[in-house]
């Protein structure tokens, strides 16, 4: 909740950490006896933005690297990186973003170790996919160099500074994809870092998913047995949700807007019968999209199955057979209707839960754990026993959920 100015003076920042912001995620935790099946958040945050400082110096070009320091040390938000107008921390649902700096760590390990193990085992989870915050958008950088260095800079970063050292904590890394050049190499030089479970495409973007240009990095994800993601996020530049005038507008269409273009590019085109044995994911853009698409494109494609002709079924087939990440969790007043989108999924076996956290919509396990018409067995795998099955992660949980008393 948002707080006034004198309560946040008063408040103990010493004992302000995930545990205590997150009491009553543990008590669920503890009540459903999380403790008793593998549970794997598939997309979760830092601010990498917090570390710049040591993510500049991974960046190979020196001109690129003075910029970026120097832009650091101006502070505020500097045009170098592009970026969004700052809505997603104000309003709404206020988080504890605004109070991580005062959290308390140890020296060692990294302080994103620590606050993230933190959130994790009060949620009750034993395995978490880390993604960037401010990143999200960098995909409409207007200079296509800044992105490349600035993702190779943040792989290494993470691969060296986070992933090497916990094992709970994994990330699809960043794939700089209007390079689709440096995507390739990103492929060939982290597919096999400790932690690295796939690559993530951040969505808002304009690069056509089936360029050929991005063909040989399919085949070499698809040689490695490595997912590929796309992340959704927003942006007020584009043409058409520029005509939004609320923050709430541009968040609930952008998230699911470009999701929907690279997905509807995707399967048209193809790519499905020409790697099928690549492993897609499409994440943060909840599941009405999905739905609503599959019988949009079925119902085009029947009528004019002669633009696609690469495609052996109807496209909805094909998207049944991709991954999909639940937040955020669109509950209807209706149970029934998101049970049918449940079904239209299979999300028994292709839906995975994710958190979202810290987000303002952030989601706890219970949006799956609580919903009457799963079985328990749906409820395993969606909470973890899919993504154990997309990363190759152990099924036996490790989480160590804190005393609450």
């Amino acid at each position: 909740m948002d707080m006034p100015n004198n309560e946040v003076r008063n408040l103990r920042f010493d004992e302000y950490h995930s545990g205590e912001h997150l009491r009553n995620a543990t008590k669920q935790a503890i009540e459903r006896k999380y403790q008793d099946f593998l549970i794997v958040d598939v997309d979760a945050h830092h601010y990498e933005s917090e570390h710049h400082r040591e993510v500049f110096q991974y960046i190979e070009s020196p001109v690129i690297k003075r910029m970026a320091l120097e832009s650091f040390n101006r502070g505020g938000r500097s045009s170098f990186l592009g970026g969004e107008v700052g809505y997603q921390d104000i309003g709404g649902r206020v988080t504890r973003h605004w109070l991580r700096k005062h959290e308390k760590t140890p020296a060692t390990p990294h302080k994103d170790i620590t606050t993230t193990l933190r959130w994790m085992d009060a949620m009750g989870v034993d395995y978490t996919c880390l993604f960037p915050t401010p990143m999200l958008f960098l995909g409409t950088h207007p200079q296509p160099e800044i992105e490349s260095a600035l993702a190779q800079a943040y792989n290494r970063w993470l691969c060296d500074r986070i992933l090497a050292h916990e094992d709970r904590i994994i990330s699809m890394l960043y794939l700089p994809f209007n390079d689709p050049e440096a995507a390739y190499k990103t492929v060939k030089e982290f597919g096999g870092k400790k932690g690295v479970v796939g690559f993530m495409v951040t969505a808002p973007r304009y690069k056509p998913v089936h360029d050929n240009a991005y063909m040989k990095t399919y085949r070499l994800l698809e040689e490695m047995n490595l997912p590929l993601s796309f992340h959704a996020a927003y942006t007020w530049g584009d043409q058409a949700l520029k005509m939004t005038n609320r923050f709430i507008g541009v968040h609930a269409l952008g998230f699911m807007w470009f999701n929907m273009i690279h997905m509807t590019n995707w399967v048209i085109n193809g790519l499905p019968e020409r790697f099928p044995k690549l492993k897609v994911m499409w994440i943060e853009s909840g599941l009405t999209w999905a739905y609503s698409l599959m019988q949009r494109l079925d119902h085009s494609y029947l009528m004019r199955t002669s633009d696609c002709p690469s495609l052996k079924r109807k496209p909805s087939e094909y998207m049944r057979e991709m991954y999909f990440s639940s937040q955020p969790m669109e509950v209807p007043d209706d149970p029934s209707i998101l049970e049918a989108t449940f079904k239209m999924i299979n999300a028994e076996t292709q839906l995975v839960w994710s958190s979202d956290y810290p987000h303002w919509d952030f989601d706890l396990p219970g949006v799956i754990y609580d919903l009457p018409f799963l079985s328990e067995k749906s409820k395993h795998n969606i909470l973890g026993g899919n993504a154990a099955r997309l990363f190759n992660l152990p099924l036996k949980p490790v989480k160590k959920i804190p005393n609450v008393d």
